[in-house]
């Protein structure tokens, strides 16, 4: 079973940063993709950035910077000049595989990031 541990969510004024951390746990399991993805009230969770493990990026927003460890088996999101509008809960995700090659999708249990307006 992996579990994924999210660091770094809070409070911050508008036009700060904050940095979210997650890290992988388990065993018999290698990661392929993993990312970021974002959710409000009443609305469908969106993608903010993924990574996949030879470093390809993708995002939602130039402002976020994504990236990987690969030995630690962590993503971290580097988040700049945030805005009221980034507030929400932002999850970390992982694509990974089992011993027998079976892909399979985990999710962190969110973080809470607050942009007063």
């Amino acid at each position: 079973q992996v579990q994924l541990v999210e660091s770094g969510g809070g409070l911050v004024q508008a036009g700060g940063s904050l940095r979210l951390s997650c890290t992988a746990s388990g065993r018999s399991f290698s990661i392929n993709n993993m990312g970021w993805f974002r959710q409000t009230p009443g609305k469908q969770r969106e993608l903010v950035a993924t990574i996949a493990r030879d470093g390809t990026t993708n995002y939602a927003d130039s402002r976020f910077i994504i990236s990987r460890e690969n030995s630690k088996k962590t993503v971290n999101l580097q988040m700049n000049n945030l805005k009221p509008e980034d507030t929400a809960v932002y999850f970390c995700y992982v694509s990974a595989w089992d011993l027998k090659s079976r892909n399979f999708d985990v999710w962190g249990q969110g973080t809470q990031v607050t942009v007063p307006g």
